[in-house]
């Protein structure tokens, strides 16, 4: 009898019997990566994904994975996702929480070690630890985040009806809301708000602004980085304090958001630099939101909003903070309700504008520089021949003509 052995088709994990440990391929899916286009049977797929959602575990198990290794939890208890059930389901081991750290680690095609309690070795080297995940712990994260959302959601959803009994004037007809005149009426008006994308997004909105010429809205900080990049704010809403007194100073108009009772923060930093302002009594915190009604309220054309954008994910996932506000407030819902159709994303805007470079750009640019050659030759003809220019220029065309003519037979 001769034995054999047989080494595994390419591609495929291998595995010690006795520990139970994966061998494959490293196929790095996180949002940096480009991983999971290449991810095939067998691999063993790195993620990025806390909360993981049902649509990323249906494209992981469309292509049956040896185990999938997620450098954040799974589930982080605040949204009652369906990803990892789905993982397990499909018979996936599944190990998470193996940190920031191992991103650094972890290489795109490499040779990639799991032991079941989740040592990675990528290569020869050892990466880091995740912790192995079961069905009993993904089911009392999942029960866990369902009761969390509905208590969560309550709580705001009550704060909300409590905003629309203290403002029901506002929002209805804009009772309290400064006086513009029609600087906003039939305009486009962009609203700036301090984020840490601000800069980049303004970067995408250079032709929208260069055309339009819309009314510039600077909420707190953002009026400093507006100012920094080039761009006159007409409008500055928020608390003096966080604003460059050169700024202040400029001739965009001061609105300071007040408490209910008139009592607006910062009020004594404007009076120290002799600056006019306004005030905007309201039972909100946040200036993005009164700017939004500002322009709602004097009739802007459309509303570009630039910052952090208000998204139902993120009025789940949010819980009260330490003084018990909820991080996305109801205001921010019911404003950006009231200004309904006319209000945009800046990344809309900055999809619109984005040209893709193909076949069609590059034949146009190859047509046109035909055309300004044959300009050019018949130019330098008409002026050259022996007779007159309109002789040369006739007979110079004529050549070209039966040339291309040729060409066709």
């Amino acid at each position: 009898m001769v034995c054999m052995t047989v080494a595994p088709p390419a591609g495929e994990p291998t595995m010690d019997p006795a520990a139970g440990t994966l061998r494959g391929t490293l196929r790095d899916c996180t949002p940096q990566g480009k991983g999971l286009g290449r991810l095939g049977e067998g691999d063993i797929a790195f993620v990025d994904a806390p909360d993981m959602s049902r649509r990323l575990a249906e494209q992981l198990v469309a292509r049956r994975p040896a185990a999938v290794v997620n450098l954040a939890p799974y589930s982080t208890g605040t949204l009652p996702t369906f990803g990892p059930h789905l993982l397990l389901d499909a018979g996936v081991p599944l190990f998470e929480a193996a940190g920031s750290g191992m991103r650094a680690k972890i290489r795109d095609g490499k040779k990639v070690t799991v032991t079941p309690a989740g040592e990675i070795t990528v290569g020869r080297k050892a990466a880091g630890t995740a912790q192995p995940v079961t069905r009993t712990e993904v089911d009392a994260t999942f029960s866990q985040a369902q009761r969390g959302l509905v208590e969560n959601m309550e709580a705001y959803f009550g704060n909300t009806i409590e905003f629309i009994h203290s403002e029901a004037p506002l929002l209805i007809d804009g009772v309290g809301a400064p006086e513009l005149g029609d600087i906003m009426a039939e305009r486009k008006v962009v609203v700036v708000s301090p984020a840490p994308d601000t800069r980049e997004r303004l970067d995408g909105l250079k032709n929208f602004m260069q055309e339009y010429t819309p009314v510039v809205i600077g909420v707190g900080q953002a009026a400093n980085t507006l100012a920094d990049m080039g761009y006159a704010p007409d409008l500055i809403v928020g608390d003096p304090t966080d604003v460059a007194a050169e700024n202040l100073r400029s001739e965009a108009k001061v609105i300071l958001p007040a408490e209910p009772d008139g009592y607006a923060p910062g009020l004594e930093r404007i009076q120290d630099l002799g600056v006019g302002a306004m005030t905007f009594p309201a039972a909100t915190e946040s200036p993005t939101d009164l700017a939004i009604l500002l322009a709602t309220f004097h009739d802007a054309e459309m509303i570009v909003t630039v910052g952090q954008p208000v998204e139902l994910d993120r009025i789940f996932a949010d819980s009260a903070n330490a003084t018990g506000t909820p991080a996305t407030e109801p205001a921010a819902l019911l404003s950006r309700l009231k200004a309904g159709r006319k209000l945009v994303d800046s990344t809309v805007i900055e999809h619109l504008y984005t040209v893709e470079s193909g076949a069609g750009v590059a034949w146009a640019w190859a047509i046109l520089g035909f055309l300004v050659a044959a300009a050019a030759a018949i130019l330098i003809a008409g002026l050259g021949g022996d007779g007159n220019f309109a002789d040369n220029l006739v007979d110079t065309w004529n050549a070209i003509a039966t040339t291309v003519q040729s060409w066709f037979k």
